[in-house]
C-alpha cells in the first residue's frame, strides 16, 4: 500500500487524515447548534471548519495522487459515520441528572440529522472533487493549479450545499431561508475556495520541495 512513499509522507498523509476528520466531525456539532448571518448570508457554524477539507484533497490529490485523496475522504467518511454511532450509544447512558439529559439530547440529537445529511452530501461532493480534480489534471495537462483547485470545489461545493441543507433543515425552515442557505453557504465556500489557493500553492511547493 505504502510501496513508493517515503516515512515522511506517511506521516504527512496522517496528519491530513486527521485535521481533515476533526473538521469534518466539528462541523457537524456546530452546524446543529447555531446558525450565522455573515453579511447577510446566512450560513449554519462550522462552514469555515469544514472548508479546511478543501485545501487538503487539493493538496493530496496534486502530491500524492488521486487514490491517497480518495483514501483521506474516506478516513472522513469513517469519523462521521462513528460520532453518529457515538452519539447514539453515549445517549443510552442515563445522566445522574434530568438536567443533563436535557442538555446532551439539545446538543447532540439534532447532530443526528446533520450527520445524516452531512455524510450523503459528504459522500456526493467530495468524492466528485476528488475526480473535477484530477479530471481537471488531465484537461490542463497538470498546469495551472488555481484553475483545478477552484473549478473543482466550487462545483462540488453547489452539490454539498444543496444536498446538506436539504437534508439537515428541510421541514424546520421556510422555503426561502433553505433557498438562502444554500446559497449563502456555496458563495461563502467560493469565497474560502479562492482564499485557500494560495495555502494549495504553498503545501504542494512545501513537500514537493523536500521530496527532491
Amino acid at each position: 500500500m505504502f510501496k513508493g512513499i517515503s516515512e515522511r509522507d506517511i506521516l504527512i498523509l496522517i496528519i491530513f487524515s486527521g485535521v481533515f476528520s476533526a473538521s469534518i466531525i466539528f462541523a457537524n456539532v456546530a452546524a446543529g447548534i447555531k446558525l450565522t448571518n455573515f453579511l447577510g448570508l446566512i450560513v449554519p457554524a462550522g462552514t469555515i471548519a469544514y472548508s479546511i477539507t478543501f485545501p487538503i484533497t487539493d493538496i493530496v490529490d496534486e502530491v500524492y495522487g488521486k487514490k491517497r485523496a480518495v483514501y483521506i475522504v474516506w478516513a472522513g467518511l469513517a469519523a462521521e459515520i462513528i460520532s453518529l454511532l457515538l452519539i447514539g450509544l453515549e445517549g443510552v447512558l442515563p445522566a445522574i441528572e434530568e438536567s443533563m439529559e436535557e442538555m446532551y439530547a439539545r446538543v447532540f440529537y439534532p447532530q443526528l440529522r446533520i450527520v445524516l445529511a452531512s455524510i450523503v452530501a459528504y459522500i456526493i461532493s467530495q468524492h466528485h472533487d476528488v475526480w473535477a480534480f484530477w479530471k481537471w489534471r488531465e484537461v490542463t495537462k497538470g498546469r495551472y493549479l488555481w484553475l483545478r483547485n477552484n473549478a473543482s470545489t466550487i462545483v462540488s461545493q453547489f452539490i454539498d450545499s444543496t444536498t446538506f441543507t436539504t437534508i439537515a433543515f428541510l421541514g424546520l425552515f421556510d422555503y426561502t431561508v433553505i433557498i438562502n442557505m444554500i446559497i449563502s453557504m456555496w458563495l461563502f465556500k467560493v469565497v474560502i475556495a479562492l482564499l485557500d489557493t494560495p495555502f494549495v500553492y504553498a503545501g504542494v511547493y512545501i513537500i514537493t520541495r523536500e521530496k527532491v
